[in-house]
């Protein structure tokens, strides 16, 4: 399972990518960084930016499922509300692709990767790129968030994934199933409007 997950952010949006290796707690990173907006621009066209930005990522990685870090209520009204526009993007590009979309705690995500919910950014990044293999710490930390979030739903989250996934594709299917026999209605509907005219015509001729 290949798992893009998303810190969300106006100022710095981070991404990272990990696959799940073979079975348990084994992971591999397949890329991560960070989608940058000036905040000198107007807000408009920093949520463009990252829109943007997310799409080339979702398609470019073509990942099964996409994490996302669920946004809580802060002292920073501005901030939460730039967190939350973010956050929405996300959820927007993975329903355009029909991907299932998993929301996780900050909490969640620290305990799943240090064994506590309270931890530091710093240790957070330690082990990150210790479990990953990483050569270097991934900077700046909302690259390593992202990281840790995808760690987090392998981890915690793939079983309901697996089953989100089922339920979409049979959604899918059944969508496409009531299209045919729409479809099909239609035909015979349509056959039987001929039908009625030409008797209809020829009851006229006699």
């Amino acid at each position: 399972m290949r798992v893009l997950a998303v810190d969300p952010g106006l100022t710095r949006c981070g991404i990272g990518v990990v696959d799940a290796v073979r079975t348990g707690r084994r992971a591999a990173m397949v890329g991560v960084g960070v989608v940058r907006t000036p905040a000198t621009d107007p807000v408009e066209a920093r949520l463009l930016a990252i829109s943007e930005g997310l799409e080339t990522w979702l398609d470019t990685h073509r990942p099964d499922v996409v994490a996302v870090e669920r946004v809580f209520a802060q002292a920073n009204v501005r901030s939460v509300m730039g967190t939350a526009q973010a956050a929405g993007l996300v959820l927007v590009a993975a329903a355009r692709r029909g991907l299932p979309v998993a929301m996780h705690t900050p909490s969640e995500v620290k305990a799943a990767v240090t064994g506590d919910g309270r931890a530091g950014k710093e240790q957070v990044t330690t082990m990150v790129t210790r479990i990953l293999g990483l050569d270097s710490p991934p900077r700046p930390a909302d690259a390593a968030d992202a990281l840790a979030l995808a760690l987090c739903h392998l981890w915690r989250g793939g079983a309901s994934t697996r089953l989100e996934a089922a339920a979409h594709s049979a959604l899918v299917t059944g969508r496409r199933n009531a299209y045919a026999e729409a479809e099909a209605a239609a035909r015979r509907s349509r056959r039987n409007v001929v039908v009625r005219s030409q008797a209809s015509s020829a009851d006229s001729r006699r």
